[in-house]
Formats: C-alpha cells, sequence, structure tokens
C-alpha cells in the first residue's frame, strides 16, 4: 500500500544536511522542547519558542494524525532567580512559579498556540534529577565546584558534534563572565 503522507523534511544537526524526518516509532511521534523558567512575565524569546515548537507540533499531527503526536514542554518551577524572585517579593515559591505558568500558558493561548500534551514541572522530577547528577558524579562526567555542579566537558568525546565547534576553540569569557569554581 502506497503511502501519501507528505514528507517533512528538516535540518540535521549532525550530518549538517536537510533529511526527510522519520519517527522512531511509526505510530507514535513524540517532540520535547524547553519551556519557561516562570519567576515573571514571558518575554518575546519565551514567545518565539512556544510559537516555533507550536508550528512544528501542527505539522507533525497533520502529517501524522492528531492522536499519534506527544508534545511534551517543560516548566522550569525552581531555579536560582525562582528563589530570588520569591525573596524579593515575599511570595512563597510555589505561589510565584503557579501564577506565572498559568499566566504564560494563558499568553500563548491567546496567540492562538496549542496547549502542549504533557508540561513537567522540574520540581516533579528532582528525584530523577538528584540521581543523574550523582551518576554523572559517580562516572566523572561532572564535578563539583563552589556549590555548582558541572559538566567536564574534557570529558566527552564527542564534545562539539552537534555544534560543530572544537574545544581547543572555546573561549574562556568570550560569550559570557568566567566563573571562578569553572575548570
Amino acid at each position: 500500500m502506497m503511502d501519501n503522507k507528505p514528507v517533512l523534511t528538516l535540518y540535521n544537526s549532525l550530518t549538517r544536511k536537510k533529511e526527510a524526518f522519520t519517527p522512531m516509532d511509526a505510530k507514535k511521534v513524540t517532540m520535547y522542547c524547553c519551556g519557561p523558567t516562570v519567576y515573571s512575565y514571558a518575554h518575546i524569546g519565551n514567545a518565539r519558542a512556544a510559537v516555533v515548537a507550536d508550528v512544528l507540533f501542527r505539522v507533525l499531527r497533520y502529517i501524522y494524525g492528531e492522536n499519534h503526536v506527544e508534545y511534551a514542554r517543560n516548566i522550569t518551577d525552581i531555579d536560582d532567580k525562582i528563589i530570588k524572585a520569591s525573596q524579593e517579593l515575599g511570595v512563597p515559591m510555589e505561589e510565584l512559579t503557579e501564577k506565572y505558568a498559568r499566566i504564560y500558558n494563558e499568553d500563548l493561548a491567546a496567540i492562538g498556540c496549542l496547549t502542549p500534551t504533557y508540561q513537567p514541572k522540574a520540581t516533579d522530577n528532582i528525584k530523577e534529577m538528584v540521581k543523574l547528577i550523582e551518576d554523572l558524579l559517580d562516572k566523572e562526567i561532572a564535578y563539583i565546584s563552589e556549590g555548582h555542579v558541572l559538566f567536564d566537558v574534557t570529558k566527552d568525546k564527542d564534545y562539539g558534534k552537534l555544534s560543530g565547534r572544537k574545544l581547543d576553540d572555546n573561549r574562556a569569557g568570550a560569550r559570557v563572565e568566567v566563573a571562578s569554581y569553572k575548570k
């Protein structure tokens, strides 16, 4: 039987070529996109990322069917910026993040974005995050310095595979201020 579905062509950062998209599971397409850190109102960058993801979600639903595409967009509801805003405003973090997550979703609905299938909150996955960090530390892929857990990119043999950057070409401080606790 012939499949008359349109072909979705995407840029593959790994091969540096445009390629036809083929889902890993023929019966279900899944996509994940980073969501906001909810400590204040969304900005244009948050909206842009959500609109781009929404367009892809709609295209995938058109091609594969509405019931065959799952879209997850996280909500970061624990973070240094959230802690600082909570303290400055004298508002519990949960209250602050619930308010701004609700406003974020309302804003996206107002500009016509579909609701993702899943919107997991970071705080619902703390145990898994701690386990992952412990595993990275045990494998010496990450290290602790001044209370921060950092990746040791020198341990990654595939560093730069997606970006095309070479470790030796990185200049400390070229993009952001160098933190004294980093290797």
